[in-house]
């Protein structure tokens, strides 16, 4: 069986990586050979968020977009589309409509975030939402034959549609994201939050919790992919790279605390549309992390023992101060939460439930 897959990013964006990529081998397996085409190249995709770059980045939107007519033709070689998101970032969905309409190929669409909410970048602003297409993702679920969703948020909304959903969490590799070995137990403690420019306004919300918590207790802030080269917490010291692909692994590794916070307040439906992934990304590495209860993330693992949900900055600090304390709740929540992964989030079972999708799907032609 044949699955062109035609996706917004390339593979340094998680959605591609982790919800098609890492998916390529194990689908192989179950006889489904999986193409992915990005809309965005490795270059575009660097510069995408980059003030800076917006009007040249906007220009250069024409070369991918003529390619995508290219690649909807070779829709009719393949038995199943499959589109992560959208096949192109802008305007309407002609792409789908092509392959799903003119040469009748069944589609199976994929989810990973609300994308039918309303949402302003804080690149683009205006810009960004005028090249947008209104109720575009409606569309694209209205002709999906089935839709897999990364979290019950998602699925209720695509069933509220009428189309069928399945529920395909985000998941890593358990065999690649594992834990490290332990650290010098005299190190100050670690707290780690890995995400991108568009979710770091989500830990700027508990800095202040941060900062009063700094003059009580010792410990680094380590913050990775913000999209900000200078970012100071009085009296906390705090360490800020950039994300780097090679070194994802490794960078959750280095943490003994996760973050996860979430401002619902921010991006309303949106934020509740969240899959909670980072939650099984700090797992999968056997660390404890303290989230906010909202969409997935209130869902995922098994709070008070693989984690912490706080919804208050009060409750914020009392789990934090609690992990910092004690190292030994940390390593007994972070082993919970390395069994918690592999057992209810493995790459194979996600695997058989993405290829039983597309087999539904194509059998629905």
């Amino acid at each position: 069986m044949k699955v062109l897959a035609l996706a917004s990013y390339p593979v340094e964006a998680a959605a591609t990586r982790f919800r098609l990529h890492q998916f390529v081998g194990p689908l192989a397996e179950r006889g489904i050979d999986l193409t992915i085409h990005p809309f965005l190249d490795s270059r575009l995709f660097q510069q995408l968020y980059r003030k800076e770059s917006r009007a040249r980045t906007a220009a250069s939107l024409l070369v991918p977009s003529l390619r995508r007519f290219g690649e909807a033709l070779a829709a009719r070689k393949a038995d199943l589309l499959l589109v992560q998101r959208e096949a192109m970032m802008w305007g309407p969905p002609l792409i789908e409509w092509i392959a799903t309409r003119a040469f009748r190929r069944p589609m199976v669409l994929d989810l990973d975030d609300a994308t039918y909410v309303s949402y302003t970048s804080p690149t683009y602003g205006g810009l960004g939402k005028a090249l947008k297409w209104l109720g575009k993702t409606d569309d694209l679920i209205k002709w999906a034959g089935i839709v897999t969703c990364g979290n019950r948020s998602i699925a209720e909304y695509v069933s509220s549609k009428g189309t069928e959903a399945r529920l395909i969490p985000t998941v890593v590799d358990t065999d690649v994201f594992r834990p490290a070995p332990a650290r010098n137990s005299g190190e100050l403690p670690v707290l780690g939050w890995i995400g991108t420019h568009s979710t770091f306004p989500y830990l700027q919300s508990i800095f202040p919790v941060l900062r009063g918590l700094a003059r009580n207790h010792q410990f680094r802030l380590k913050i990775v992919g913000a999209g900000q080269e200078d970012i100071a917490i009085s009296g906390v010291e705090v360490e800020n790279s950039a994300w780097r692909i090679d070194r994802e692994v490794a960078d959750f590794q280095s943490i003994d605390i996760g973050l996860y916070p979430i401002d619902a307040s921010m991006y309303s439906g949106w934020a509740a549309g969240k899959s909670g992934f980072k939650s099984i990304q700090y797992m999968a590495v056997g660390i404890p992390y303290i989230a906010t209860p909202v969409g997935a993330s209130a869902e995922i693992g098994e709070a008070e023992t693989t984690h912490f949900l706080a919804a208050t900055s009060d409750q914020w600090r009392g789990a934090l101060e609690t992990l910092i304390a004690d190292p030994k709740r940390r390593q007994k929540m972070g082993a919970a939460g390395r069994r918690h992964v592999v057992e209810h989030y493995g790459l194979p079972a996600q695997a058989d439930k993405l290829a039983a999708a597309l087999r539904d799907a194509a059998g629905k032609k």
